[in-house]
C-alpha cells in the first residue's frame, strides 16, 4: 500500500484550512511542517493536543513531521538540532507521529570536501542515535547544497540507512541539480522509503507533477513494479506561498499558476498526483 500525503501549508498557514484543504483533495493524511503560526518543531503542546483533536474529527493523520532538522551550516551547533529533536519526541505521542524529516547540513562556510563528508555523517549518526533513543524514526531528504544533495552522496548517506534512518527521494531536488533523475533512482531503488511529489522544466519553473523533467512518471511505475511501498508526499510549489518562501525553494515562480490561490494551486497539485497514480495501477490510501 503506498500512502498519499502531501504539505497542506502550501494551501494554507492556518490549521482549519490546511484541514479544508486536506479533506476537499481527498486526502486522510498530512505532513506538517508549519500549522497556525509555528514551525512543527516548536509548536507547544497545548496547541498540539487542540490541533489532534481537529484532525481526528476530520479522521486525518500526521504521516510526518516536515522538520527543518540539518538546515544549518555545517560549523553550527549541532545541540540546536537535538533540542529540536527532542521537542518532537514530546509531540510524537500526542499527534501519533513518530516519523521526522530531516537534512544534511550546509556548507556555507566552504571548509574542504572531506571535511564537511565527515562533519555531515558525523551528525547524521548522532541525530540517528538519538531518534532510537526518542523511539522517533527520521527520513532524510536529498536538499540541493546540502552535503545530501547529489545522488553519489546519498549512496554513501544510505550506508546509516536502518530501522531509525530511512531515506526520502525527492525527485525535483536531483532534476534542479542537472542529475539523470532517472539514473539516480537506480541507484537508490532500494534504499528509498519515501517520495517527495515536486516537478519543475528544464528552466527550473514548478509545474504540477509529472508534467516536468524529473522523470517522475517513469520513475513511479518503476517502483510499482518493484513492489515498492512507503509514503509519498505532495509538495506543490507551484504559488511561493508564506509557507513555501519558508523553505528557501530553489527553482522560480510559474507565471501560469502565480494568480491561483495557494488553496487551488495546492489542489491542482494534489489532484495531478492521485491522477497519476490512478492511471499507473497504485491503490494508495
Amino acid at each position: 500500500m503506498w500512502i498519499l500525503s502531501a504539505f497542506t501549508d502550501e494551501a494554507n498557514l492556518s490549521c482549519d484550512e490546511q484541514i479544508t484543504a486536506a479533506t476537499r483533495a481527498g486526502l486522510s493524511h498530512i505532513d506538517i511542517r508549519n500549522i497556525d503560526s509555528f514551525n512543527i518543531t516548536v509548536l507547544p503542546l497545548d496547541k498540539a493536543k487542540i490541533i489532534k483533536n481537529k484532525l481526528d474529527k476530520a479522521r486525518i493523520s500526521v504521516q510526518m513531521f516536515g522538520s527543518p532538522i540539518g538546515k544549518i551550516d555545517i560549523l553550527d551547533d549541532i545541540q540546536v538540532d537535538i533540542e529540536k529533536l527532542h521537542h518532537l519526541a514530546t509531540l510524537a505521542p500526542i499527534l501519533d507521529c513518530y516519523a521526522v524529516r530531516i537534512f544534511s547540513y550546509y556548507n556555507k562556510t566552504e571548509i574542504p570536501h572531506v571535511e564537511w563528508h565527515k562533519k555531515s555523517l558525523a551528525n547524521l549518526i548522532r541525530l540517528r542515535d538519538e531518534a532510537k533513543k526518542l523511539d522517533l524514526v527520521l527520513y532524510h531528504e536529498n536538499e540541493r547544497h546540502i552535503y545530501g544533495d547529489l545522488g553519489a552522496n546519498v549512496k554513501e548517506i544510505a550506508e546509516l540507512r536502518g530501522a531509525n534512518f530511512k531515506l526520502i527521494f525527492d525527485f525535483d531536488n536531483y532534476q534542479q541539480n542537472n542529475e539523470d533523475v532517472y539514473a539516480v533512482w537506480r541507484s537508490l531503488a532500494e534504499q528509498t522509503d519515501s517520495f517527495h511529489l515536486k516537478d519543475s522544466t528544464s528552466e527550473n519553473m514548478h509545474v504540477p507533477i509529472g508534467l516536468g523533467n524529473a522523470q517522475i512518471e517513469k520513475i513511479l511505475r518503476d517502483a510499482f513494479a518493484r513492489s515498492w511501498s512507503g509514503s509519498l508526499t505532495v509538495e506543490p510549489h507551484l504559488t511561493h506561498s508564506g509557507a513555501v518562501a519558508l523553505t528557501a525553494p530553489s527553482g522560480i515562480t510559474n507565471e501560469t499558476y502565480a494568480n491561483m490561490s495557494s488553496m487551488d494551486s495546492f489542489h491542482l497539485a494534489v489532484e495531478t498526483a492521485k491522477k497519476l497514480l490512478n492511471e499507473i495501477g497504485v491503490k494508495w490510501n
